[in-house]
């Protein structure tokens, strides 16, 4: 049995925190849980308002989620939840079959939430996570801050009280212009003072509470109540001043009560709509989470398992769907501040998720007067902290490759919504790891004076000789360089004729595929007919026994040497006369 239970604590992680779980660290779980719960009430209001669901669904889709995540996830401090991302994506892929607000909307966001559950549970039993890697940073990066632009844009008819749609950024903006002259001053009166309030409490409201004594930490976690404040402050204007009657959209009534049992649709018709963005929502929101956990576990030391990260996220998609939410991820906002509160264990997440219980059962009767306008604030301050300015111009001085990928990404999603911007994303970053794969890096080097290093010859002064030419290659060998590595060396070749002999040096191939070894042959054999001995140097053990099992190695016209050194001082002395060059010892060949 003890034998069995690390095996089983892999697969079921909360055996493995729970078995030293104690009063200390039960009080910072707590402590942590209760910063949390009181950030991600309005949090989780304002995201399901932004997927175009009832209030009530992002309380609902807080609750379990947090504690299957609890039991089946890695990180100690990832917050799962409703985030600004998900919730777009949601709005996205819900409103190609069904109109807001309808039943069938709220049956395709729970669908939604059911298939990413299903598709993330399999792939993480499949020991799948590496598909992460499909998207580079410079993608994700991209995709993340047009959709922060996005989600700002479609959040300002609320704050200033218009109606205004669109699909995309150019047909918001369209939209907003034109309706901005039916703006209700009653709803920018509320809008605008909770969206520069929620601004200066992300970045001032802190030092002000230091400045007038109180302790730093109690400040921090009082300034994380923000929004909070906000609400209880918009709550009580829009009932004392009857901002309803006035024009200013209001909540409403939200029902109380724990969440109820949902089923998602087996309609088959509507899970094939459903299924690509499904699919594209759990890449996204993967992606996003085990960024942040990894982020946050490297800070103490600790590490996640990013195959169970999958079975923990899918765990708490489909605990999501059979309460009534939609699909949910690890926030960074939200787990930065559990990490910070103090949080110790995924406890915390259980915990928080009863406390969002309790707001369910008890608070909600309290949100019916609440601004629609205060929800859009948290959203915009939230998600305005997403758009990164810095990263374009980082990637243009490192890499213009990654910069076209990280602007591509950006103006598709603007101009042509979330899911083509992700499919786009993709698309341009496998379309530049192929270009880059097919242009693999080579260099001619040679031997740096007084050493046995190889160096490229445009970049230092090294040693070489005219009938030895030696060629480092850096890339492994496959169907996607083969045929540009022939070319390449038969050019340099052609350049130099008074080669007699060519060293390919593989310290840098990990894999010579058979299209690769097809091309070897044929270097192998075009050099031998012009008289040109083919050698190679400094291969890897695993390519070398791949090799052995061919008949290359027999038909070589060269030889394989262990070290680029001893080939190049062997061949050296072979200029094809039959002796070495008088001062050869001299120079420092041998």
């Amino acid at each position: 049995m003890p034998e069995a239970a690390p095996k089983l604590a892999r697969y079921l992680p909360i055996l493995e925190w729970a078995r030293t779980y104690d009063r200390s660290v039960l009080a910072s779980d707590l402590v942590a849980a209760v910063i949390v719960t009181i950030m991600l009430i309005p949090q989780s209001l304002a995201y399901a308002l932004l997927a175009g669901l009832p209030p009530i669904v992002g309380l609902y889709a807080s609750i379990l989620p947090l504690v299957a995540y609890a039991v089946l996830g890695t990180s100690r401090t990832l917050a799962v939840g409703p985030v600004a991302v998900l919730s777009l994506m949601t709005a996205s892929a819900a409103g190609a079959v069904a109109a807001p607000g309808t039943a069938e909307y709220l049956e395709a966001a729970v669908t939604l939430a059911a298939l990413s559950g299903i598709m993330l549970t399999v792939l993480g039993l499949l020991r799948l996570g590496f598909l992460a890697n499909l998207l580079s940073h410079p993608v994700i990066s991209g995709f993340i801050t047009a959709s922060g632009v996005l989600i700002a844009t479609s959040q300002v008819k609320h704050i200033v009280g218009i109606e205004a749609g669109g699909d995309n950024w150019p047909a918001m903006l369209g939209s907003l212009a034109m309706s901005l002259g039916a703006a209700n001053p009653w709803t920018i009166a509320i809008g605008v003072p909770a969206l520069i309030f929620l601004f200066w409490v992300r970045s001032g409201f802190g030092r002000a509470l230091t400045a007038l004594g109180l302790p730093p930490r109690a400040a921090d976690i009082v300034a994380k109540g923000g929004p909070v404040i906000a609400v209880v402050l918009t709550i009580l204007a829009a009932s004392l001043l009857e901002l309803g009657a006035k024009g200013v959209d209001l909540v409403g009534a939200i029902p109380s009560g724990l969440p109820p049992f949902a089923v998602p649709s087996a309609d088959l018709s509507l899970i094939e709509r459903l299924w690509v963005p499904a699919l594209l929502i759990s890449i996204i929101g993967f992606v996003e989470s085990v960024s942040v956990a990894q982020t946050l576990a490297a800070k103490r030391r600790q590490r996640i398992s990013p195959d169970q990260e999958l079975v923990g996220l899918g765990a708490a998609n489909v605990a999501s769907a059979f309460s009534g939410g939609y699909p949910v991820t690890g926030g960074f906002a939200r787990s930065a501040v559990n990490f910070d509160a103090g949080a110790r264990t995924p406890a915390a997440g259980a915990f928080t998720a009863g406390g969002i219980a309790l707001a369910s059962l008890f608070l909600t009767p309290l949100l019916s007067s609440l601004p629609v306008a205060t929800l859009a604030a948290t959203i915009i301050v939230a998600v305005l902290s997403l758009v990164d300015l810095k990263t374009p111009a980082q990637l243009w001085r490192y890499s213009k490759a990654d910069f076209a990928a990280h602007l591509a990404t950006i103006a598709i999603t603007l101009l042509a919504g979330v899911e083509m911007g992700v499919i786009a994303g993709v698309t341009v970053g496998l379309l530049l790891y192929l270009w880059r794969a097919s242009r693999p890096h080579a260099a001619i080097v040679g031997r740096v004076p007084e050493t046995e290093h190889f160096r490229n010859v445009e970049r230092h002064s090294v040693f070489t000789v005219p009938h030895v030419l030696s060629i480092r290659i850096d890339e492994s060998l496959t169907y996607l360089n083969a045929r540009w590595l022939e070319e390449y060396v038969l050019e340099r070749v052609a350049d130099q004729p008074e080669v007699r002999h060519v060293i390919l040096m593989a310290s840098a191939v990990n894999e010579i595929d058979a299209s690769g070894l097809e091309s070897l042959e044929a270097i192998n054999h075009r050099l031998g007919d012009a008289g040109i001995g083919l050698h190679l140097s400094e291969v890897k053990g695993p390519v070398m026994d791949r090799l052995e099992r061919t008949d290359f190695l027999e038909e070589l016209n060269g030889r394989v040497y262990l070290s680029q050194n001893r080939a190049f001082r062997e061949l050296a002395r072979d200029d094809g006369s039959g002796s070495a060059e008088p001062d050869d010892m001299a120079r420092g060949l041998i």
